[in-house]
């Protein structure tokens, strides 16, 4: 079993976010990050510290890699707006710090791969976002999100 339960306790406690209030999904279908949304400037490297801490969660959380790499991407001057949704993080991890990877033995452990891709671009960075999924047996064990920049070519015929 992998699990960090001492960590995200750590981690809350160090952050200041220990008394947050615990919330179920690690971010809202309804949020919509953006680089400059008008909301004030928070500090980048207490956000930067944030984002790392979480993304050596999610070798063993796989719930929170999407909302992790989405606010990866404002590392550099990063909002309020920002910093909210890291915080929504936060809660979902003190509302779930007992989730963990369990592989039990005796199991088929076959691997197995999907992938997908969107081209039509975000509307924050018109960069097109691909990722991919990694199970070995029934269980996740590698999650990854990239954005690569958007090119179209047109040619005259």
């Amino acid at each position: 079993m992998i699990h960090y339960q001492k960590y995200v306790k750590e981690l809350l406690k160090r952050f200041g976010i220990d008394s947050a209030k615990p919330i179920d999904t690690p971010i809202s279908p309804l949020t919509k990050l953006v680089m400059d949304d008008g909301s004030p400037s928070v500090e980048e490297k207490s956000y930067r510290g944030m984002i790392g801490s979480l993304l050596y969660l999610t070798t063993s959380r796989l719930d929170i890699v999407f909302s992790v790499s989405l606010c990866a991407r404002f590392q550099s001057k990063p909002k309020e707006s920002h910093l909210k949704a890291v915080k929504r993080i936060f809660g979902h991890l003190k509302n779930t710090p007992d989730l963990a990877l369990w592989y039990p033995t005796g199991c088929n452990f076959d691997l197995v791969g999907y992938t997908n891709a969107d081209y039509t671009g975000l509307l924050v960075n018109r960069k097109s976002a691909s990722g991919m999924a990694h199970f070995l047996g029934p269980y996740g064990i590698l999650g990854n999100q990239e954005s690569t920049l958007c090119c179209h070519v047109h040619s005259k015929s």
